[in-house]
């Protein structure tokens, strides 16, 4: 364990703490394993009294398939507890661009079905069909001619969206499985265009909407990823007690050298737990 505070003040924020967000890849599981410390971990909050929800950045599933995932996991969870990029995309667009309708979307098939369930059309790879904005996601069903008609029409200055900005996704597979982030890169190399506006962890949103759907202050809620730069970061955007787990993408020594370090490290959240049991 590392933090930031002193014992004394490390101990009254974790007293303080009524909700936990959980990241799911790199924290609660790697891949399709869940760790040995998740369930319970998740118990001993639900013991203590601390309500949690899941956080994710990855798009490729819909809320039903994550939550099927979960429960063959042994974790029983509900719409309610469950916050993805792709609801906060779908959220955003109707808030602060009413009028699109038309989408060209970089994504798995299930993310493309939340998008047309929730009303919007996609467009096809086609010159003709010209949409109204272009989203662009953790596809790993990505075509070559798709990622070239994406970034044909970023390059027209068509609005462009991305869900998230991770570079990798968490993977206990020999491979990298290149993100939203990375697929991104590519366009901006290709066009000299950054996407207009990145939904998803750091962006505080979701934290937020714990905030408001239970009551909750900014320093009551613990944030709880593997990633610096999204989960940390997001954390730290919205106020909230930043933890980053060493179970996934981040090693301690890239952790050490950031120049906005966590709240508190810790190996995973095992240990965790342990520290929020001994503040009760």
């Amino acid at each position: 364990m590392i933090s930031r505070f002193d014992d004394r003040t490390l101990r009254e924020r974790l007293a303080g703490i009524k909700h936990v967000a959980l990241d799911m890849d790199g924290t609660i599981y790697l891949g399709n394993n869940i760790f040995p410390f998740t369930i319970p971990f998740l118990k001993g909050l639900s013991e203590t009294g601390i309500s949690y929800s899941f956080l994710t950045n990855n798009p490729t599933k819909s809320i039903g398939d994550y939550l099927a995932k979960l429960s063959r996991m042994g974790i029983s969870a509900d719409e309610s507890e469950m916050y993805t990029t792709v609801i906060a995309s779908i959220d955003y667009i109707r808030a602060h661009h009413p009028l699109v309708k038309k989408l060209f979307i970089l994504g798995t098939p299930s993310m493309t079905e939340q998008f047309l369930q929730a009303g919007f059309e996609a467009a096809t790879d086609s010159a003709d069909d010209v949409p109204d904005m272009v989203v662009v996601s953790f596809d790993m069903t990505l075509q070559y001619s798709r990622l070239c008609r994406a970034s044909w029409w970023v390059k027209q200055g068509i609005p462009y969206l991305a869900t998230n900005p991770d570079k990798v996704c968490p993977t206990d597979s020999p491979t990298v499985l290149v993100d939203c982030g990375s697929i991104c890169k590519c366009i901006e190399w290709a066009t000299g265009r950054k996407p207009d506006i990145t939904m998803g962890k750091p962006d505080p949103e979701m934290l937020r909407g714990i905030m408001h759907q239970r009551g909750l202050e900014a320093g009551q809620i613990a944030m709880v990823g593997d990633r610096i730069y999204t989960d940390i970061a997001m954390a730290q955007n919205a106020g909230a007690f930043s933890v980053l787990v060493l179970s996934g993408e981040t090693t301690l020594e890239v952790a050490l050298e950031s120049p906005n370090p966590p709240d508190l490290i810790v190996e995973n959240i095992g240990e965790l737990g342990a520290l929020l049991t001994e503040t009760i």
